[in-house]
């Protein structure tokens, strides 16, 4: 199983973080041990004093697929969940000032917990119109709608598996909205897909 996962994809979180706007999707992985499910808490590592919340929507992969035309995609997940990419925003500003790769700062032990049940692909009325929250201790942190992203999908789909063949299980995660920012030992944090609360853990 592979955990895929597009960075740069909403416009308001590329300027709030001053990057540049980039052509083509940004693929970046994380190994399966970043997984955090069941509702487990997030324990907050010693190796960084900076970790960030990002929610976004996940999609589950339902076949194999390689070389995917755009106009297919959708047949390749079934089902769509959230999760958080956390990042640690040290490490990462450190790594990118000096041009190197940054997967520590999102590969980490834990950096991906996963909602616990995914809504099947049949519930949406449109894909291009699904919103998203996330909320810190109560408080509304993240708000994103999938018509928001720069590439949709299908345009993230089949620009993957151009490079990486996709199987049956595997998950991407769709890029972040803006609002992102720390956390804290003793937050609660609780995601929802549309008013459906399907995410929710603790940093410890």
């Amino acid at each position: 199983m592979k955990i895929l996962c597009i960075g740069r994809n909403y416009a308001e979180h590329i300027a709030e973080l001053n990057n540049e706007t980039p052509d083509e999707p940004v693929i970046f992985t994380k190994p399966e041990t970043a997984l955090l499910q069941r509702g487990m808490p997030f324990f907050y590592p010693d190796f960084s004093t900076d970790i960030h919340h990002e929610i976004e929507l996940v999609l589950r992969v339902s076949k194999n697929g390689k070389n995917i035309d755009p106009k297919f995609a959708h047949t390749y997940f079934d089902a769509i969940g959230l999760g958080i990419d956390f990042t640690a925003r040290d490490l990462q500003s450190k790594a990118k000032s000096k041009g190197l790769p940054w997967d520590l700062a999102k590969g980490f032990d834990g950096s991906a917990p996963l909602s616990p049940t995914f809504k099947p692909v049949s519930d949406f009325a449109d894909l291009a119109n699904i919103n998203f929250r996330l909320e810190v201790n109560g408080e509304v942190k993240q708000q994103g709608n999938s018509g928001m992203m720069l590439h949709n999908f299908a345009a993230q789909i089949a620009y993957i598996s151009r490079f990486i063949t996709l199987k049956m299980g595997d998950l991407i995660f769709t890029g972040t909205p803006s609002g992102v920012g720390p956390v804290k030992i003793g937050d609660q944090l609780t995601g929802y897909l549309e008013d459906e609360k399907l995410l929710e853990l603790s940093v410890k």
